[in-house]
């Protein structure tokens, strides 16, 4: 069982620990902390980890918090704040850096570092049927983002945080947006607060969902549809009764047959059913 959690210093820790033969428990005493980073501010301390498709353990992290990432972090692939990283766990008690991290023969970079330029990534996933990886990143003041990153592409894209905000410069008319990847969809503060990034639909359920990626919002309870390429997903294909919820979203979950779970704030677990 691999952990991503904060420490009573207030840092991030990713940590494994060995379950019992039936699965049921989890030993404290087993825990082995795999990497710690230490955290400058008092959010954007978590995260999330997950296994992709490739076997290696992605992990989001936060660019150290403050407004405006004060220390320049998202930019800093020297640090590993801002960024999603990729690591490989399957070697003894501690990790190795897969040999095709982007940045792995870089001496002024981090070689966990698989992607950067990331301002509060509030979960991503995999599409279980193309394994391309999306990355809800949560914005600043103004605007809430979608990132894409197609499977197979060797990593190293650079989000823009904290250059820009979606596809908005931040703090200023213009900017320099070379070399940047701009997402492939925001929604403005004026439609919610906080992205709460979700998974592809691949289930049976909703057959006219199928390939669209489900995302919601913290703060106003709004869950949206997006295909590849940004086009919104029309209102009448959603299923009933989930693209306005009075849920405070803090999580998506998918099972096994692809069916899509939501997860609020107040501990509660929704399945998405057909009606």
């Amino acid at each position: 069982l691999f952990v991503n959690y904060t420490n009573t210093e207030g840092d991030t820790v990713i940590a494994r620990y060995q379950a019992t033969a039936d699965r049921g428990e989890v030993e404290l005493a087993t825990a082995n902390i795999l990497l710690t980073i230490p955290q400058p501010f008092a959010n954007h301390n978590g995260g999330q980890l997950q296994f992709g498709p490739d076997g290696y353990l992605y992990i989001g992290t936060g660019d150290g918090g403050s407004a405006n990432d004060p220390l320049g972090n998202g930019q800093n692939i020297n640090v590993l704040l801002g960024k999603m990283l990729r690591l490989d766990v399957d070697s003894g008690d501690s990790y190795t850096i897969p040999a095709d991290n982007p940045f792995v023969n870089n001496p002024d970079a981090r070689p966990e570092i698989w992607a950067f330029g990331l301002r509060n990534p509030w979960r991503f996933s995999f599409d279980r049927s193309t394994g391309d990886m999306y990355i809800a990143d949560v914005g600043q003041n103004a605007f809430e983002e979608i990132n894409h990153e197609p499977a197979g592409s060797g990593g190293g894209f650079n989000y823009g945080w904290n250059i820009m905000e979606g596809f908005h410069c931040l703090g200023r008319g213009d900017c320099d947006q070379t070399g940047l990847i701009l997402p492939i969809a925001e929604y403005s503060h004026q439609q919610g607060c906080s992205v709460t990034g979700g998974y592809v639909y691949r289930g049976k359920q909703f057959p006219a969902l199928n390939g669209v990626y489900l995302y919601a919002d913290f703060c106003s309870g709004k869950i949206w549809g997006l295909r590849l390429g940004g086009e919104p997903v029309e209102l009448s294909e959603m299923p009933s009764g989930v693209l306005d919820t009075d849920l405070t979203i803090s999580s998506f979950g998918e099972d096994e047959a692809g069916e899509v779970y939501l997860l609020s704030f107040q501990g509660e677990i929704y399945q998405v059913v057909s009606q």
